[in-house]
Order: C-alpha cells, then structure tokens, then sequence
C-alpha cells in the first residue's frame, strides 16, 4: 500500500506563547508517525519555531511544497493558536497544489485561559476558513471544530480524510478501458465521453473481436496459460468446468492484462454478453472477478461509470468493489433488497466461491458456452453502495452514496448474490428513480460514504446525493 504524504502547515500568531507551537509540532508528528503518513513540513529553522505567519513564511512553505508537489497528496493546517490567516492562505495559494485540505485547530483548556496557555484558535480558525473561501481554496473541517489531536475523533477525521485525498487523486487520472460495445439492450450505461474527459478520467477503447483473435493466436501449452490456469484454479472452485473452457479464460486473461498494462489502465467495462457467449464459448466473470480482487476493479455491460463508482469506493476503502444490480425486493420488507449478478463480483465478497454457469443467459446462447460465472453469497457486514453518472442534459457528472448492511437473512438463488439493508430504501428508490440513475451501483464492504461525498463534492466539483447523510 502506498504511504499517504501529507503536506503541513502550522499556522502561528507572534504574540501567542512559543511553546504551544512547539509543542503542536511534536504532537502533530507524533502522530502522522504513528498512521503511518509522511509529512512535509518546514524546519524549525526556515522559520520561527517552522510556523506559519508572514508573507515571507508563507514564501518559504510554498517553496518546500512546490519541490515536493507530485508526492504531496494533501494538505493539513493546524492551529495551537489563532495563527495567521493570510500566512496560511498565501502558502496554499503559492504552492499551487491543488489538493485537498483539512483545517484543524487546537482547543483550549478552561484552567489555561491566560497569557502563558491561551491559544484562540477556536476564533482563528473561523478567520482562516475566511480567508479559504476568499482564495477559492476548497477545504474540509473535523468533526468538531476543535479538537485534540489525541481525541480518537481527530485520528478519526485524519483517516478519514486521508481516504478523501486517495478518491481524488485516483479520479482526477483515472484511465479506463471499454472492451467492446455497449449491449444494445442497455441504453441505462450510456455515458459522455467528453464529460469524463473534462474530469481528467480517461476512456481507451478496443473491439472484442481484437481480444478474440489475440486470445485465439495463444498456444493451448503456452507457460503463461499454464500459469494463468494454475491462478484460476487457486483463486475458486473449478470443479465439473471443462478444461477445454478454463483454457479459454486463462488466454482471455492474458490478453485483457496485457491490453491493461500496456494502456496504463486502472479498471476495465467489459462486453460480457451475448458476444463473447457466441463467439468465444465463456463467460468473462471469472476473470472480472480476479482483476476486481486484485483492486483491477471491472464492470459488466461496457458500464463505463460503473466502473469507475467500483474504483471510487476502491479508492475510499483501499478494498475491492463489485457492480450490483439493484435486483430484487427482500420479501415485504421496505428496508431490505438483493443485490444481484451473474457472476463476476471479487473473491473478497464471496467466500468459498465457485465457478459455475448463468442459468438466465444459458437460456439465449447455450449453457455450455456460460462457463465462468461464479457462484456465491456476500455474508453480513458493513455496506457501502454509490453510483457516478454523466447528466449530458445538464453538462455535469453527479453520483449518489450511501451507506448500510449486508445481511445473513436466508436467500435461495443462484449467481452472486447478498441481501443488503438500507435506512429508508424506499426513499432512496424513489430518488434514483426520479433522478434517471442507472439499474447498476456499485458497492463496498465499508462504511465510506462520507469520505465519497466529501472528494467528490468539495474537490471535483460533481453535484451529490448522500443518502441518510449523518448529522454533522
């Protein structure tokens, strides 16, 4: 996993006591150090005590940013006392990094309200947020206005925000791969091009007949296809699937994973019906699902967006994603539904799984040409579902999350499959269906949401709809 390196500004007013400034940058450090994130701080000796306060300050901090700009993913302002607003304004808008920001400020304690303890920062960070909103700079708050940076609840918005720093940096490059055309059956996964490219999101398109024929070109005793059959037996149960049609999903793995790497792709939509059905003889879900497991995230039905709501919730989560149909009512309750597909969700979602046929697609192409969906059930634990989506109508990328919980209430079905429950579903039902979202979500097995929301509403500008969004 990649280290987060967080960029720091400890904000300072002159005439506030020395030692809360010393003191807040052991502390801060102290803990960066302990979750594991790099700083990029100015010495004690660039400035006094390394604060932040004059336009010089600020100078010399966008400096050391700028030399560090391309590891730098975020950015930290702390405040032990009021600080300086304009000091901490002047370094983000010099150092140019355009990357998130979170404004912390220390509290002050009832028995040290005097000259040697008084901090103010309680006052300053409102003067900074200011002077953000002034510069255009966007930002996000802790939970609490001030807070110690020993609270669990700092650690908490730290992580937190880490999470929101990791979704926009992966957005803003994203580069996906669409194999093959839209099913015609679906205009639900139409989507803007240009719209995606606008957001720095990239689409690189091949033709499935292009896959086919290299796949074809592929010895049957080639080492990587004994490679890849040796993967796909260690990763699910093959048992009663024909080695002739594991042979097939070994070479369309090769293929699609080259055609990845040497693209620089970070996540595929696949043509995965009826095409590659009638022209290949498998299934593609098994090897979505390996890629996705492998944090590859791939989506069915060419669902360009889907994919790229898989990689969103993989990014806020560092774990897999997997696209879901909202399928199917849970009997007469109003808060539970299935999720369902045929077969291509991450290992990680589905213990034990199992490489089967698709029942309902067997019944249009042949079953026997349908090895390679897999089979298997999503057990109980946190939840979190969201969906991106172009509005061409409207010129703007927008998206809806939300968050609840995967249960073990009894399911007899075929697939992979969960029943998953959601604080007032008809609500959001309701929404989806007014707003034109598409039948497709994509979900997580985290609790993430807010950190969703907040990337991709403060930071990239897309209009969002947090479901049950949490008091503040």
């Amino acid at each position: 996993m990649a280290t987060t390196t967080l960029a720091v500004i400890v904000g300072n007013r002159d005439f506030f006591p020395d030692v809360l400034v010393t003191e807040a940058r052991r502390e801060i450090l102290g803990l960066l150090s302990d979750m594991h994130i790099e700083p990029v701080i100015l010495d004690e000796r660039q400035t006094k005590l390394g604060g932040v306060e004059t336009h010089a300050d600020a100078q010399r901090c966008a400096d050391l940013f700028r030399a560090h700009r391309d590891r730098i993913d975020g950015v930290l302002v702390t405040l032990p006392n009021f600080g300086d607003e304009r000091g901490v304004a002047d370094a983000l808008r010099l150092s140019q990094l355009g990357v998130p920001v979170l404004v912390h400020a220390y509290p002050d304690d009832l028995k040290g309200l005097n000259v040697e303890r008084r901090r103010d920062a309680f006052c300053g960070k409102l003067s900074v947020c200011n002077n953000l909103r002034q510069y255009k700079i966007p930002f996000s708050l802790t939970r609490r206005h001030v807070v110690s940076p020993q609270d669990e609840s700092f650690r908490a918005d730290l992580k937190g925000f880490v999470d929101v720093c990791r979704v926009v940096k992966g957005l803003r490059s994203a580069r996906l791969g669409a194999i093959g055309a839209r099913p015609t059956a679906f205009n639900t996964v139409r989507y803007s091009e240009k719209l995606l490219e606008g957001a720095g999101i990239s689409v690189i398109t091949v033709d499935l007949s292009d896959i086919f024929s290299t796949a074809q070109k592929i010895a049957d005793n080639d080492p990587k296809v004994k490679e890849r059959l040796a993967e796909i037996g260690a990763y699910a149960d093959t048992q009663g699937v024909p080695a002739p049609s594991l042979v097939l999903m070994a070479k369309l793995a090769i293929v699609i994973s080259d055609w990845m790497e040497a693209n620089a792709l970070n996540a595929t939509a696949i043509q995965c019906w009826t095409s590659i059905q009638r022209n290949y003889g498998v299934n593609s879900c098994t090897i979505m699902s390996m890629m996705s497991n492998k944090m590859m995230p791939s989506a069915c039905e060419v669902d360009i967006t889907g994919v790229l709501s898989m990689y969103a919730l993989q990014l806020a989560s560092n774990t897999p994603s997997a696209l879901v149909d909202w399928n199917n009512n849970y009997g007469g309750d109003l808060d539970k539904c299935v999720f369902f597909h045929c077969g291509n969700w991450a290992k990680s979602f589905i213990p034990g799984a199992k490489i089967s046929t698709a029942p309902i697609l067997g019944t249009v192409v042949g079953e026997k040409n349908t090895y390679g969906a897999l089979a298997g059930r999503t057990p109980s634990g946190p939840a979190t579902f969201g969906r991106v989506s172009t509005d061409d109508a409207s010129g703007k990328i927008r998206a809806y999350v939300g968050e609840g919980r995967f249960t073990d209430d009894e399911l007899k079905t075929f697939g992979t499959r969960a029943v998953v429950e959601v604080p007032k579903l008809q609500k959001l039902l309701r929404y989806i269906c007014r707003q034109g979202f598409e039948h497709h979500a994509a979900m997580n097995g985290s609790h993430t949401a807010g950190a969703l929301a907040e990337a991709c509403e403060t930071y990239l500008g897309w209009d969002v709809h947090y479901h049950e969004r949490p008091e503040e």
